[in-house]
């Protein structure tokens, strides 16, 4: 198969798997069942797509194959004949993209809710979900999280198998149940985003369909969802978030792709429509409820958009908005975010104070970004040699390639004395 048909096929994938996975449980209602389809779907695509061309709708394409997979399926093993009723009224020729625009998005919905049940743990709810809707390969997810690809393997299997077993529904709970399960949807959601933002393996260090997904997850639940003000309110706080970190897509490589870090980055290329889109949810989340985890990260991101120059940051209220995200959602990643925050509103040797009080930390053992926030601070307290060998040690840690040639050019540019 030709490299370009090759790399075309995989990105279609990535974009249309979430759909059509989704509009295949829908119909069989079995999420392993129907990811399982959706294989068997692109595998066929895999061998009829080099000779018959790419379709004009490859999403209704896979998912056609996979209803028609199902249909042979289910004509074999009359142990699913009640799905079989289900399947009949739909129409194996009809286009998905064609239906109403409504039922696609529940359908995703449906998909995102059931694969954050309560009867999964944490761990198996996000792999799932990376799987599902991210189109995350097991090595991509096992590398997110710094764990044994068999591991995300098994957890991926055993979650299939759980919520098939407890034969749960594919549907949006509603009331209790759905607001006791939206945290972790939105976690989910806000997961997907950043994998997009920027990747933890590969070759690019954005990707961003992956980020207008998760973002279109949230502005169909913010939609969809407004009878609870309480639970709603950090629903328009990640939809805010989001869009405002978006907001820096066109500002964040340049021509070649490299990354360019936020202080650096022409702030006219930002997309000042999606900044005013954040900003009004931003409002909206703080009008709704007590500010959670979603909505504080949103004002922090607001403190950027609004600052015309990297110079005009307001510095001291991010550092007073991470201590406050620190006391709801405790971590020593948002310790190490405050740190910068501190460093920059009142000197490096403050903020590098903090970071030091974390190098102990275990789960930051192989965390690329703490040797590289150093790094940081050491150079701008003159203490270069040290910052390089931070430098180098963040492009060691790191599994993406752009950020390592970064990590790599920034060390470069100490030893040189020149900029990077």
């Amino acid at each position: 198969m030709p490299p370009a048909l090759s790399h075309a096929i995989d990105a279609i994938w990535r974009i249309e798997s979430a759909q059509v996975i989704a509009t295949l449980a829908r119909m069989v209602r079995d999420v392993g069942l129907a990811e399982d389809l959706a294989q068997e779907a692109l595998v066929a695509a895999l061998t009829q797509w080099p000779d018959e061309g790419v379709p004009d709708k490859p999403g209704a394409w896979l998912t056609a194959v996979g209803k028609r997979r199902a249909v042979d399926m289910i004509r074999r093993n009359k142990l699913m004949a009640d799905k079989q009723h289900l399947l009949a009224e739909d129409d194996i020729s009809e286009e998905p993209e064609l239906k109403d625009r409504d039922d696609v998005e529940d359908d995703l919905l449906r998909l995102i809710f059931v694969a954050c049940h309560p009867l999964l743990s944490r761990e198996a709810r996000i792999a799932l979900s990376l799987r599902l809707l991210g189109g995350l390969t097991t090595d991509e997810i096992a590398r997110a999280f710094l764990v044994p690809e068999p591991t995300i393997a098994q957890r991926i299997v055993r979650a299939k198998r759980t919520l098939s077993d407890a034969g749960v529904a594919f549907e949006v709970p509603r009331g209790q149940a759905r607001a006791e399960r939206l945290p972790s949807v939105l976690e989910v959601i806000y997961l997907i985003f950043n994998e997009g933002y920027a990747a933890t393996a590969g070759d690019d260090w954005m990707r961003p369909q992956l980020c207008q997904e998760a973002m279109r997850l949230g502005r169909i639940l913010a939609h969809r969802m407004p009878d609870d003000a309480q639970v709603n309110g950090e629903v328009h706080g990640l939809v805010a978030l989001m869009e405002l970190q978006a907001s820096r897509f066109p500002a964040r490589t340049g021509r070649d792709g490299e990354p360019i870090l936020l202080l650096e980055q022409n702030r006219a290329r930002w997309d000042h429509v999606l900044i005013r889109h954040g900003l009004a949810a931003l409002t909206k989340a703080e009008a709704m409820s007590q500010a959670g985890i979603y909505t504080l990260q949103a004002a922090i991101a607001a403190c950027h958009a609004r600052a015309s120059t990297a110079e005009q940051t307001d510095w001291i209220r991010i550092a007073a908005l991470y201590a406050a995200l620190g006391q709801v959602m405790p971590s020593p990643v948002v310790e190490l975010n405050r740190a910068v925050a501190v460093g920059k509103a009142f000197g490096p040797q403050s903020g590098l104070d903090i970071v030091d009080a974390l190098m102990d930390d275990a789960s930051l053992k192989h965390y690329h970004l703490l040797p590289a926030v150093r790094g940081d601070l050491l150079e701008e307290l003159g203490r270069r040699d040290e910052a390089r060998a931070e430098f180098e040690r963040a492009a060691a840690l790191t599994h993406n390639n752009r950020e390592r040639e970064l990590m790599l050019k920034r060390a470069r540019a100490i030893s040189t004395g020149g900029e990077f």
